[in-house]
This record gives C-alpha cells, sequence and structure tokens, in this order.
C-alpha cells in the first residue's frame, strides 16, 4: 500500500512531538479550549481513530496530577472525512485562566483501517498506550477562546509490520488557530486525483484533491510557501506554485491550477 511505512524503514518514533505559539499574559477567571481534529491523507479507504480521553496539563503541575480533562466522551472519528476545511470538535471546556504546556490524547479500543475493502484492526504502538503527548504552551485568559487544531497525519502513523498487522504511532501537529491561515484554490483536470503538500517548519502539512478538483490546506503558520502538487493519474504531470502568502485569520486562494498533460509535456520538449 502506498504511503504505509514498513517496520523495517523506522529507526525510531517520537514519543513528544513539539509544537510552539505566542504567549499572552495570563489572568485570572476561566477561558474556553475548542480542539479541532483535522487530517493528512493517506490512501486508505478509511482509518477509524477511537479516543476516550483528551487532556491537557497546567504548567508548573506535578507531572502526574496535573492533567485536566477536556473531554471523556468516548467517540470514534473517520480521519479520512475530515479534510479540505472539515474538521471535527473533539474537545471543548471550560479551564481555569493561565499557562498549559501539554496535551494528551488517551486512544481507545476499536480503531481501525481499511484497504481493498478489507478491515484491519490498528494496534496502539506500545510506547503510546498511556496516551499521545503533545508538548504545545498555551494560554487561557479570563473570557477568551483558545482554538487549537490537531492535524493527524494517518500516512506517516501507520506502520504495516513484518507480521503483516498495522499499528499505529501517532504522528500529530498542533497548531493555534489565531496565529495560523489556510490555503484553498483548485487542481484541474478533476481527474488528475492530485495531492497538494508544503512543508511548514519540520512539518508536512498534506491534502488530496476533491472530486471537482477544489482542495484546502488547514492551520498552516504565517509565512511564504510553495505548493507541490503531485497526481496519481500518470497522463498528467505535477508542478509547483512558489510564493503563496499565509496571514493569519485568512485565507489564500490561488485560484485554479491547471496540471499539463504528459503528451502536452513531450511535444513542448520537441519544439
Amino acid at each position: 500500500m502506498k504511503g504505509i511505512l514498513t517496520s523495517s524503514a523506522i529507526l525510531i518514533l517520537l514519543l513528544m512531538i513539539g509544537c510552539a505559539d505566542e504567549v499572552v499574559t495570563p489572568s485570572d477567571g476561566e477561558g474556553e479550549i475548542r480542539m479541532h481534529l483535522i487530517d493528512a491523507p493517506t490512501d486508505a479507504e478509511e482509518v477509524v481513530v477511537v479516543v476516550n480521553r483528551v487532556e491537557v496539563h497546567a504548567a508548573g503541575s506535578d507531572e502526574t496530577s496535573g492533567w485536566v480533562v477536556v473531554n471523556d466522551q468516548p467517540a470514534s472519528y473517520d480521519l479520512l472525512e475530515l479534510r479540505n476545511g472539515a474538521s471535527a470538535i473533539f474537545g471543548n471546556a471550560t479551564l481555569a485562566a493561565g499557562r498549559y504546556t501539554q496535551v494528551r490524547l488517551i486512544l481507545g479500543a476499536g480503531s481501525y483501517i481499511k484497504i481493498g475493502g478489507l478491515q484491519f484492526n490498528l494496534e496502539v504502538a506500545s510506547g503510546f498506550q498511556t496516551g499521545v503527548k503533545l508538548t504545545h504552551t498555551f494560554e487561557i485568559v479570563d473570557g477568551g477562546i483558545y482554538e487549537l487544531y490537531l492535524d493527524f497525519d494517518a500516512e506517516r502513523s501507520i506502520v504495516l509490520t513484518g507480521t503483516g498487522q498495522y499499528r499505529m504511532s501517532p504522528v500529530i501537529r498542533c497548531q493555534s488557530k489565531v496565529v495560523s491561515g489556510d490555503v484553498a484554490g483548485t487542481v484541474l483536470p478533476a481527474d488528475a486525483n492530485a495531492s497538494i503538500w508544503t512543508t511548514a517548519g519540520s512539518d508536512t502539512v498534506m491534502t488530496m484533491a476533491a472530486a471537482d478538483g477544489s482542495f484546502k490546506l488547514m492551520a498552516l503558520p504565517e509565512g511564504t510557501y510553495t505548493l507541490t502538487i503531485e497526481t496519481s493519474n500518470a497522463a498528467y504531470l505535477g508542478t509547483t506554485v512558489p510564493g503563496v502568502v499565509v496571514t493569519k485569520g485568512q485565507t489564500t486562494n490561488v485560484g485554479t491550477i491547471t496540471l499539463q498533460g504528459v503528451a502536452q509535456g513531450k511535444a513542448l520538449e520537441t519544439q
């Protein structure tokens, strides 16, 4: 299966996935946190993840007792439905104002992947059975709402072991909504089955074009990016779009990107 790594290809998996954010001065009182789950795609038909509990850790608190529950209602999420602007709110709670430094996801039993019409259980790698910890510093201010995107990279998170089992070692990018923007556009012809990606620091942010060719890359930090468009249809050539400027709180529309056909490209080479 394209995009699913074999266990022999992985030397080390990081349990702590870091992400930085701007810090503001804390205040007394309470504020709200909203967590949105989005997905970087893979070519499976379904990737369903069960999350039992979501917690955050208060700065300066004891490592074992400083966790605050944001959501303790178990729920299943099909990651492949969470792309091109779609997201799921899987954590929403009122928290004491102040600084928080970590997010922890407690995964449950029942996660699975569907490939070629066949469903396979997703085993959670042993290092993650006590929870997926994400290092992310943020502030809750009195009366404020803090929105956080967790981008679950399905492709990089799933390992095909030598015994033919699928194992999940979650790779998750976290990004504050207030300091990020989106990129939208359309890749034509739609039957090119395009994937669109860029890099944000050490992270790769990717999506796949919808049936009509439209796409949306979500929660990119402010900056200038180069989009790379690749196709799974051998009749079309990929391309790049440099100089895409992302501004926080805004969606940058790159318009329609029309791909060249392979035959057309060869004809141009001979001219």
